[in-house]
């Protein structure tokens, strides 16, 4: 049966869980490393890095409270403050991320749902014109 966001109450659930967020995150990352705009502010050990998204995009999208547990309030914008980004850095990260969902199995409308989700967020922590 083909996933669809009817068939669960959370794009966690939609996705396969922390398993499934993993997967997202671990084909993201290349991406944002080879790119120009904003491979460069990540830092060459990026497995930390990874592992904070995975846990904050499971509690993002519904599951449970995996990076609050460890880290505390996400506080994202907070977090991002000391980072040059500008809104081509900002849909350069979401570029990276919907190549990353096009490598997966989750439907189309999934994927779309996903990437309208983190749209928001990506924008607010804008700091740059």
């Amino acid at each position: 049966m083909k996933k669809t966001m009817n068939n669960y109450s959370t794009i966690f659930e939609a996705v396969g869980g922390v398993e499934g967020i993993r997967k997202i995150v671990e084909a993201f990352y290349p991406k944002v490393l080879k790119n120009p705009l904003i491979g460069p502010l990540f830092p060459a050990d990026i497995d930390p890095v990874m592992e904070r998204q995975t846990l904050f995009l499971s509690q993002f999208f519904g599951g449970p409270s995996l990076y609050s547990d460890q880290h505390g309030h996400p506080m994202m914008r907070a977090r991002h403050l000391p980072f040059p980004i500008t809104p081509e850095r900002a849909e350069a990260w979401l570029g990276c991320m919907r190549a990353a969902l096009a490598e997966t199995d989750l439907p189309d409308e999934l994927q779309e749902l996903i990437l309208v989700r983190l749209s928001g967020p990506a924008h607010h922590f804008i700091n740059q014109p």
